[in-house]
């Protein structure tokens, strides 16, 4: 067990860094927080908003390798792949495509379910007390479909969800203009998913959440883990380019960038960058009461502080490369045919690198070659929704209080 006085560093700035940092601080601890950019820099500054406690089946479903080459060539399909970038992505995506089976989803299902189940509750205890809870909206979730032959066509996904215990109402076009009058004529059948929510701008609200950590007491550092220094099974210290910082416990968090890192700790959970796009509709003339998943284009629209987001796209092509054209586009096509009536004052483009793991599953835990570190990364789709989990689960293991939660599924040690 840590000692109340032990200092500890975490690596990454995003949700999960921050959560674990605060939850560490709230148990007593001395936390220095660190970021090669600085909070709220990267996936969680540009992701859906989206409390999607609902969200625990992952891509990797039954046929999905027989519909794969289809969507790649179908400029209207939310996968893309930069093909250069294929001989380098091809034995991550053997392992991840192998893992589309009917016994990987359910055991992918029931471990996101433990950390997503109470998602939006997580969120609230998190920002508790702090000025980042403005940011929480607590509310439905919306799916939309174009009719309820499309929502039955999803039968397995919502199966899943059932079998999860997660409560949802089918609605016709006319419960869908009543619950939000934005959405009349917009869809033939839907879904509501109730106990979700927002973050109506998840950039601000993890900066707010770090400038607290600060104001309590934290310490918040710019600067770029390059590697640890080991003693047996014991990190000394993290390595920047300036030298060496010296803590008794590490939690590594950097996302997509988690990788090299997490090889000299022992770990070989496979990860590669799932690339996300939004574009924001700046001053929008609609305004959204829930945020809704457009099931036909696979991606999300919520209505945040003076805009409007409009998130989603798979794009597998690496780290190093910019953002393509067409994922921006094809969202543009798609908000031009559901919303032909919306004005705006201009539009943002973004692009970022969702880590996802080959199962699907966060690598949550104690490093299997270091015994004082301790990882949360690799969250898909899902980072913003399972951080608050994440963080309360890490600072729990760190600080020796019971979880109280089966974690072998999140393993850093698995074979995935």
């Amino acid at each position: 067990m840590t000692g109340k006085n032990s200092e500890v560093l975490v690596i990454g700035a995003g949700i999960v860094g921050v959560s674990t940092a605060l939850w560490l601080q709230r148990a007593g601890l001395n936390v220095t927080l660190t970021d090669r950019s600085g909070p709220a820099s990267g996936t969680s500054h540009g992701n859906g908003g989206i409390l999607a406690a609902c969200a625990v089946v992952p891509v990797t479903v039954p046929g999905l390798l027989a519909r794969a080459p289809r969507m790649l060539l179908d400029p209207d399909q939310p996968l893309f792949l930069k093909w250069r970038y294929l001989p380098r992505l091809l034995p991550f995506l053997r392992r991840y495509l192998a893992n589309a089976t009917d016994a990987q989803v359910e055991r992918t299902s029931r471990a996101l379910t433990d950390l997503l189940g109470d998602c939006a509750d997580q969120h609230i205890a998190l920002a508790q007390g702090t000025p980042a809870a403005a940011y929480v909206r607590p509310g439905s979730y919306l799916f939309g479909y174009p009719d309820k032959a499309a929502f039955d066509a999803d039968g397995y996904v919502w199966s899943i969800r059932r079998k999860r215990g997660y409560r949802f109402r089918e609605m016709t076009a006319d419960d869908m203009a009543a619950h939000d009058p934005a959405l009349a004529g917009r869809f033939g059948y839907g879904v509501e998913c109730p106990d979700h929510g927002l973050i109506t701008d998840p950039g601000a609200y993890v900066k707010a959440l770090a400038e607290h950590f600060v104001a309590n007491g934290g310490t918040l550092l710019t600067d770029e883990i390059t590697g640890f220094d080991l003693s047996g099974d014991i990190v000394t210290g993290a390595r920047t380019r300036a030298g060496a910082i010296a803590a008794d416990s590490f939690v590594l968090a950097t996302g997509v960038w988690s990788g090299s890192l997490a090889r000299q700790l022992g770990i070989t959970v496979p990860l590669e960058s799932e690339r996300g796009y939004h574009v924001e509709f700046v001053n929008p003339s609609i305004t959204l009461k829930s945020p809704i998943m457009v099931a036909a284009g696979k991606f999300v629209v919520g209505s945040m502080e003076g805009r409007l987001r409009c998130a989603g796209v798979v794009e597998f092509g690496g780290l190093d490369t910019g953002p393509s054209r067409a994922p921006f586009d094809l969202l543009k096509r798609q908000v031009a045919a559901l919303f032909p009536d919306l004005t705006y004052d201009n539009i943002v483009e973004w692009m970022g690198h969702r880590p996802a793991t080959a199962d699907s599953i966060p690598a949550i835990g104690q490093a299997p070659a270091a015994r004082n570190v301790y990882v949360g990364y690799g969250h898909h789709h899902i980072g913003l929704s399972g951080g608050p989990k994440t963080g309360r689960w890490l600072a729990q293991m760190i600080t020796g209080q019971p979880v109280n939660t089966d974690l072998s599924a999140f393993s850093p040690a698995r074979q995935a």
